[in-house]
């Protein structure tokens, strides 16, 4: 088993190598990009992360011109999609990560066009499979995991409408309060239950954390904690704006509001595995028990309201029935009389003399 990993290692390296010729003898104009991804995705060195200067290669792509981002990012997920080795992938996915979090936004834009609307770039990771060696099947699982998680970063992105790692979201969360304030309860909601989704998605990490012994591995479970960490704050400010309006929520938004927050809570623990208590924000859990409690409380004032309100309209509706019934034994079956009642005259007061 040694030898017939020891000559597949030297198997990609060799593979490496002849990428790296073709795209030297390339007389196409975009040979440095060919040259830049090669380099930051290599098959040498498959348990460490590129470096910071071979990501600041890739990213000052994005300092030009949009006809020479495109051209990158098609070369990126030409390497992506083209491998098929788990090393190299985490890399090429690494490397889009990276640029999501501090590339320039010509290159974010190129990354989010999905093929729904016309672009090419979509991760389509989901088939991804290496089962060479029991090392390789793994680490096969880390990629298909991280291309979910890259993904529902778009998503969410697209949904709250700025990137998430953007430096507007990092900041300025006066203003981000401000603008929960102002969205409708359906909408503060909506953007809840998508950003709970992404912490869903993080929690289906692979289950074999021991690989985070590998440094390519533990760069990547660090680059999707210092996602959750943005979407901590991005709950957090949520919950506290729909906290305040709860009194005005109908039961159907109390009854998803709660939903929601279970499901965030029940991603507790496995959070907790997968970062070793990193960015665990005691406070937002707090918090989240807090609201639980508050609509479990409101929903049982509203379900006493609504049983006293039909015991006492079935009270009324029972004293009608029994004064209809009574009135029906005593009122004559015709003439309209009353039973041992006679009608006499009105009684008139006698003149003064």
């Amino acid at each position: 088993m040694g030898h017939r990993k020891k000559l597949r290692t030297v198997i990609d390296i060799l593979k490496c190598l002849t990428s790296n010729i073709k795209a030297t003898l390339s007389t196409k104009r975009n040979t440095k990009i060919h040259m830049a991804v090669l380099r930051a995705t290599t098959a040498r060195n498959s348990s460490s992360p590129p470096s910071d200067n071979r990501i600041a290669a890739v990213i000052s792509f994005g300092c030009g011109s949009r006809l020479t981002a495109c051209a990158f990012v098609e070369a990126l997920m030409d390497r992506l999609h083209g491998t098929k080795n788990p090393s190299v992938a985490l890399k090429c996915l690494f490397t889009i990560h990276s640029i999501i979090k501090k590339g320039p936004f010509i290159l974010k834009d190129q990354l989010s066009f999905y093929p729904s609307f016309g672009g090419r770039n979509f991760l389509n990771m989901s088939k991804f499979r290496q089962d060479s060696d029991p090392e390789r099947w793994e680490l096969a699982s880390w990629v298909r995991w991280y291309a979910t998680v890259i993904e529902q970063n778009f998503i969410v992105s697209r949904f709250l409408g700025h990137y998430l790692n953007s430096s507007c979201s990092s900041n300025n969360s006066k203003d981000k309060e401000d603008k929960a304030s102002a969205l409708l309860n359906k909408d503060l909601l909506g953007e809840l239950d998508i950003l709970v989704d992404f912490v869903e998605v993080i929690c289906e990490a692979p289950d074999s954390l021991h690989l985070q012994r590998n440094n390519l591995v533990y760069a990547v479970i660090r680059y999707a904690g210092e996602d959750y960490r943005i979407v901590q704050r991005e709950i957090l400010i949520r919950v506290v704006e729909l906290k305040d309006r709860m009194a005005s929520l109908s039961c159907n938004e109390l009854t998803q509001l709660l939903g929601s927050l279970k499901r965030f809570e029940d991603c507790k623990e496995r959070l907790r595995l997968l970062f070793v208590n990193r960015a665990r924000n005691d406070a937002l859990w707090e918090l989240i028990r807090g609201a639980k409690l508050k609509i479990m409380e409101m929903g049982k004032l509203k379900s006493l309201v609504k049983m006293a309100r039909t015991d006492g309209s079935g009270e009324l509706t029972r004293f009608r029935e029994r004064f209809g019934e009574l009135r029906q034994l005593v009122r004559l079956n015709s003439g309209g009389g009353w039973l041992g009642m006679d009608r006499v005259p009105a009684l008139t007061m006698p003149t003064m003399l």
